[in-house]
């Protein structure tokens, strides 16, 4: 049978990970993480494998009579969070470096868990600047430098109101860049912007999948083929939304008779 302490050294590992998993960190940071605050807690045999959708740990006290124990944690939901990430890293050297206690990492990944984000007003208007500088790179005049800020402000708002609904992966990135299309042609047309494709480009790269790709990368360098296959996949998912809203709206409009 599994002992207290065993069990709580469970949940604060299995938590860690888990935190860390959802705020869109790399598999084998994962694995590190959860087996380092393992094996600072004295358990002598630990075994991680971790997915994108879930967290497999077995644990050994380490002597000949004692039984190996297996545990699950289902991951559901994901998303881009680097601060929790930092945090929890910073975590796990204190805990594996100091004589902190299992219950006091508890309470720390609970405060990390709880912890808001960065307010909705601040978050639109860095999604803004983002889309709005990213037009002047594509050869963007000041003119399409605002119809971009327009764009990506009221794109990004879509996209968080669509995340609170549990809108799918797919569905959120099309309608939240056929949105920004929208926007850019109804500014193009009335005269606003200067250059469509600097606007259009700009107001969706917020939503590509630059961290999906990354970790993606990685994980298969570190040899986690499976989650680098799955991050991949969701890349070319989240590329394919991206392209099908931008090209639906298009259409649309040129059905409805708008020029661009």
């Amino acid at each position: 049978m599994i002992n207290q302490m065993q069990k709580k050294v469970l949940i604060l590992a299995l938590r860690a990970g888990e935190l860390m998993m959802k705020s869109g960190a790399e598999i084998y940071r994962v694995e590190d993480t959860i087996t380092r605050i393992c094996k600072a807690c004295r358990i002598p045999y630990v075994e991680v494998f971790a997915t994108p959708t879930g967290i497999f740990l077995s644990l050994d006290e380490g002597s000949e009579d004692s039984d190996m124990h297996t545990f699950i944690k289902r991951i559901k939901g994901s998303s881009i969070d680097l601060e929790k990430i930092s945090r929890i890293n910073h975590f796990s050297r204190e805990f594996t470096t100091t004589d902190l206690s299992i219950d006091a990492g508890l309470t720390i990944l609970r405060e990390i868990a709880n912890s808001k984000p960065y307010p909705l007003l601040l978050r639109i208007v860095g999604a803004a600047l983002v889309s709005s500088f990213f037009a002047l790179i594509f050869q963007g005049t000041y003119q399409d430098f605002f119809c971009a800020l327009i764009a990506g402000a009221c794109s990004y708002t879509l996209s968080v109101f669509l995340d609170k609904r549990e809108t799918n992966l797919f569905i959120r990135g099309f309608l939240c860049c056929a949105a920004a299309t929208f926007i850019a042609l109804g500014l193009f047309s009335a005269g606003v912007g200067v250059n469509l494709n600097s606007v259009i480009i700009g107001s969706i790269m917020i939503f590509l999948p630059g961290v999906a790709i990354t970790n993606a990368v990685r994980d298969t360098l570190e040899g986690d083929m499976v989650s680098g296959m799955t991050k991949g996949i969701e890349a070319v998912v989240i590329a394919v939304s991206i392209a099908s809203g931008v090209g639906v709206a298009l259409k649309i409009w040129t059905l409805l008779g708008g020029m661009f």
